[in-house]
Formats: structure tokens, sequence, C-alpha cells
């Protein structure tokens, strides 16, 4: 079976965030692509098999961390279509069925590929007490993004407070089903990003993510209100670091970037 690693929402190998793909003709057992997610240790491997006729989708998709199965996510699955197209494994747009739901990736002209995804449902919450110490600094907000993020998004004071961040992983984990979203307003637009974030997922074994896709669908709508324009680009300022192009269009957030393949070959178990 072959199996590609892919860095996902960058042009350029050994940046953004590394995603495991295998294309396969239906699901093994459970435990065995936890295995193989554990094996390739990205925050996600993404396992996909085409679909029969026209059920509403083309390939059905999962993700699984090196820990657990994730309702969503959005670098893996940029990733897999990637894959799909480069591969010649598909032509077009390609209709995933996952457990969120359809989600549909689109390929650009100038080579970027755009998911379809639900938009995060933001409540305002208190900040939990305890939160400012896991995380090193006091946040300004706080929101639930609803189930299928399963984070704590917080506004922080500002963009080198972001970069500044040395948190309390262990501590964090206290706080969210997936993690913690930090966030702040771009301090430089002219840079070419409006907002800038970094995700921390303990509970799924992921200390901090590279570049985070579903995360965007809560930052989108969070930034668009406040910014008051739909579209707007988002850097995740991890170490290997990814811009996201995001549209917000209703009940539905567009993610878009580039993807590039950096390892294929062969699964020999």
């Amino acid at each position: 079976m072959r199996i590609r690693i892919v860095d996902a929402f960058t042009d350029r190998p050994f940046a953004g965030n590394p995603a495991g793909v295998m294309l396969l003709d239906a699901f093994p057992d459970d435990d065995w692509m936890q295995n193989v997610a554990l094996e390739v240790n990205h925050a996600e491997t993404a396992f996909a098999h085409p679909l029969p006729g026209d059920g509403g989708a083309d390939w059905a998709l999962r993700w699984f961390t090196p820990a657990v199965e994730v309702a969503m996510c959005g670098h893996a699955t940029l990733a897999t279509a990637h894959v799909l197209h480069t591969t010649g494994a598909h032509r077009g747009p390609v209709r995933f069925a996952t457990r969120s739901g359809v989600l549909v990736a689109t390929p650009g002209e100038d080579g970027a590929l755009t998911l379809d995804f639900p938009t995060a449902p933001l409540t305002a919450v208190d900040v939990p007490d305890g939160v400012a110490e896991a995380l090193g600094t006091r946040p300004l907000t706080a929101f639930d993004t609803g189930p299928d993020i399963g984070d704590l998004l917080v506004e922080v004071a500002d963009e080198r407070t972001v970069h500044a961040l040395r948190p309390d992983h262990k501590a964090l984990s206290a706080y969210s089903e997936r993690g913690i979203i930090a966030t702040a307003r771009a301090e430089n637009p002219a840079l070419g990003y409006d907002f800038v974030s970094r995700c921390f997922f303990p509970n799924v074994g992921i200390d901090e993510d590279p570049v985070t896709g579903s995360a965007h669908t809560a930052l989108a709508p969070y930034w668009s209100e406040r910014l008051g324009r739909p579209d707007l680009t988002g850097l995740q300022a991890s170490p290997r670091s990814g811009r996201v192009r995001t549209q917000v269009r209703g009940e539905r957030t567009l993610l878009s970037g580039r993807a590039v393949t950096v390892v294929e070959g062969d699964l020999l178990v």
C-alpha cells in the first residue's frame, strides 16, 4: 500500500502542517489505522477510499492523530485532495463523506485547493479560572467553538504575545475537549495576513499543531466580524508556520491553501 507525507497550507517543503495520506480500497480495522497514525506520528494521518456510484460523496475519509480519531481535520483533508489530484485518482471537485458531513475540496487555477467546511458556532464564555496561568497570559475574551471543533478560542493582547506563548500543555488539557486556540489581530496587515494564531491540542496528543484548518472555521467568523470583511488571511505562527485564506459564507467557511508531497513509499505491514 502506498503512503505519502504531504505538507499542507504551504507551497514549499518542510513548512505548513505534515499529514500522512493513504488511499485504500476500504477502511481496515480501526486499531490498524490508529497504529499507522502512531507510526507516522504527525498531527493527523488521513485514510480514504472511493465510494461507488453517486451517493452524495466520492470518497470516504477518516482522520487519526497518533492518539485518537478526530471528527474534523482541515490540513489532512487538503493533503488528501492534493494526493487525489496529483496522482490522477480524481479530477475536479471531490466530495468527502466524513464524521462532519460531506466536505468538498475544489482545485483552483492557481494551484491552490479550497475546502468547504461548516462554520464553527461561537459562544462567548467567561475565561475559565486557571487558563491565564496555563497559557502564560491573560486572555481578553473566550469562546466555545462547538462540538465539531471542541476548542476554547481566546483572544490575547497582541501579535507579539501570540508569538511569545510558552504554555503549560498539561495544564491546558483541563479547559476544552481538544485544546486552546490563541489569536490576535495582525500588527502589520501589509505583510499579507489579517490575524495570527497558535493552536495547542494536548487532549489529542498534539502539544502544538503547525497549521490547523479546522481552527480557522472558528477564527474566520471571529475576525471577519471584528474586521468587517468576509475574506481574510490567517497566519498560524507555529515554528513551521503556514497561511490559510478564509472566506465566511454564512453557515459555511471556505479555507484555501496549497500542499506539497515530500515523501512517497510503500507500507509493508
